[in-house]
């Protein structure tokens, strides 16, 4: 299983948008190859030191994959890739 995590805060029009892509890439996989987590940069300190000027940023198995705004086509090969691994 593929881990992807969507790092946002609340309020972010840009957050909005990777969410929306994020869930839409992921309903489009089969079930169960992508475990979606959101962390919020207001609930911790070091996401918040690490990321605050990047959000939102989606990371892969722990790897930076996208920051600011999110590609839908490039998420799609990517976790494909990483789902076929």
């Amino acid at each position: 299983m593929t881990a992807l995590t969507l790092v946002s805060k609340p309020d972010c029009h840009l957050c909005d948008v990777a969410r929306e892509i994020v869930e839409t890439v992921v309903a489009d996989l089969p079930e169960g190859d992508v475990d979606v987590e959101e962390l919020s940069i207001i609930d911790d300190p070091a996401l918040y030191a690490q990321w605050w000027e990047k959000i939102p940023v989606v990371l892969i198995d722990g790897r930076l994959h996208a920051h600011w705004r999110v590609s839908p086509e490039r998420l799609r090969a990517a976790l494909t890739e990483e789902s076929s691994a």
